[in-house]
């Protein structure tokens, strides 16, 4: 007899408390490792859709402004100087740092201001449908977003007398409209001063387009804003459009209260220098700034403004769960010098308070179950104890001491834990899989099988077990030989 073959046997002859102990601390440490998995591929996805509802970091160049007052009149904020920033480059060094895989999106922006005279029947609202027909639309409308399906064309404008809000084309003593260029709106466009990129997104409206009820005469003043597309959609996932989203260059999408002025939609056309663009699509009302302004690709507003390679602002969507916000900021701040880099720190924290809040309630019910699960070891060792009185006192009879004493219980409870430490790593691998397939989470990417994290694990837990048994053990070898064979 050894300090090895004793625990082993009395396992073996207590088969039935061995199997249960075994399977609860089994059960405790699978659980364990599911929660977490699943709890960071959920923490993972959730903070990837959350940053298609906005930027949190925005790069733009340095702006110099001065305070005009004179004689109790006062002019404000006087921008002197909007500086520039050449985009390829900036690009670039965003691109360099070396947290650039925190960095989900990095939609560049190029703003200009310009005027478009709208026509009479440009556009005319869709037709009134029933839920049924208008869920159908939304639906459809979805699924061209992404390139699945074609919407319906936009209808020409209703005949005078179907369509109240559409003017006779041709009214005694009126010009037709034909004599302003085809049918286009005349835009001219110039360079604008960057504004503040924030959105706020409020939530989607239906969709409830009607033009003015009588064209505008004077060219009405908009804002065109040129993007990259692939960028701009990953970092605004919330859009909805009517119509469908660019497809090439030089097409057009219109903010809701855009188009609501101008009374063109998807089919019109607008003219940006002296090139004709196609409008595409409508956006839903967003509650945003996004609402009023025209978009479009950012190389078509370079070259109608004589700005090439040049962007008015950049906005960074950046995973906050791997590191501090304060750590990417600095890193893009030393590799692009002389550029305003700041984090907006109200769109952080809301983040980070989200993904948090998961990941610590995972490890809540993760210490509660590992409470639990040393509980049982602690009654079940303890109660082996008072049933081993006899074995006790035989085997200090025979020369054992306290030490050896104390050694074969703590040696039966890290065999356990090494049993159940294993078993329950590769157990809660598995079933973690089978939960995010099960849900969709993450794309059915389950985390891979980790050698490193089962040996942490089967650690972990033999040592956790072993300090369970810590007071038991010392308890038994408490037992006095004599009292031990009186008990015989």
């Amino acid at each position: 007899m050894n300090l090895l073959t004793i625990p082993v046997r009395c396992l073996r002859t207590r088969w039935l408390r061995t199997l249960t102990l075994f399977a609860v601390f089994t059960l405790g440490v699978s659980s364990i490792v599911a929660l977490h998995e699943v709890s960071k591929v959920v923490g993972d996805s959730f903070e990837r859709k959350l940053t298609s509802f906005g930027a949190n970091i925005l790069v733009a160049p340095h702006r110099e402004t001065l305070n005009v007052s004179y004689g109790g009149f006062s002019l404000g904020d006087v921008l002197l100087d909007t500086g520039r920033m050449p985009l390829t480059g900036t690009l670039e060094r965003i691109g360099s740092i070396p947290l650039k895989a925190n960095l989900a999106a990095v939609a560049p922006k190029l703003l200009a201001t310009g005027r478009a005279t709208p026509l009479v029947g440009g556009w005319a609202p869709p037709a009134p449908a029933t839920d049924a027909h208008a869920a159908m639309g939304h639906t459809n409308m979805a699924q061209a977003a992404d390139g699945h399906a074609s919407p319906e064309e936009p209808r020409p404008a209703s005949p005078p007398d179907s369509h109240p809000n559409t003017p006779h084309p041709a009214q005694p003593g009126s010009q037709p409209e034909a004599q302003h260029g085809a049918g286009h709106p005349r835009t001219g466009i110039r360079d604008a001063a960057p504004m503040d990129a924030r959105t706020h997104a409020q939530g989607t409206q239906p969709l409830a387009y009607a033009p003015e009820e009588s064209p505008h005469e004077a060219p009405v003043p908009i804002a065109v804003v040129g993007v990259d597309w692939v960028q701009e959609r990953a970092l605004k996932g919330f859009w909805n459009v009517f119509g469908r989203f660019p497809h090439g260059p030089g097409e057009v999408v219109l903010g809701h209260a855009a188009a609501m002025r101008l009374g063109i939609g998807p089919g019109g056309t607008i003219r940006l220098g002296e090139r004709e663009l196609p409008v595409t699509g409508v956006l839903d009302a967003t509650g945003s700034d996004d609402d009023g302004v025209a978009f479009t690709d950012i190389a078509t507003v370079q070259q109608a403004t004589a700005r090439h390679d040049q962007a008015s602002f950049i906005e960074v969507a950046a995973l906050c769960s791997g590191c501090p916000i304060d750590d990417i900021v600095a890193q893009l701040a030393q590799a692009a010098p002389g550029l305003d880099i700041r984090a907006l720190r109200h769109v952080v924290e809301q983040r980070m308070y989200s993904v948090r809040f998961a990941q610590d309630l995972a490890l809540t019910v993760s210490v509660v179950i590992l409470l639990t699960a040393c509980s049982m070891v602690v009654m079940s060792m303890l109660s082996s104890v008072n049933e081993r009185k006899r074995e006790i006192g035989i085997l200090r009879s025979v020369g054992f001491s306290r030490a050896h004493v104390f050694a074969v219980f703590a040696v039966e409870a890290l065999m356990v834990g090494v049993a159940s430490g294993a078993v329950g790593y590769a157990s809660g691998h598995v079933l973690a899989g089978r939960i995010i397939d099960a849900l969709h989470l993450g794309d059915g990417a389950a985390p891979p099988f980790d050698p490193v994290w089962l040996v942490l694990t089967t650690a972990g837990i033999a040592l956790l077990s072993t300090l369970a048994a810590a007071f038991p053990a010392w308890k038994a070898s408490r037992v006095e030989p004599a009292e031990a064979l009186v008990a015989l």
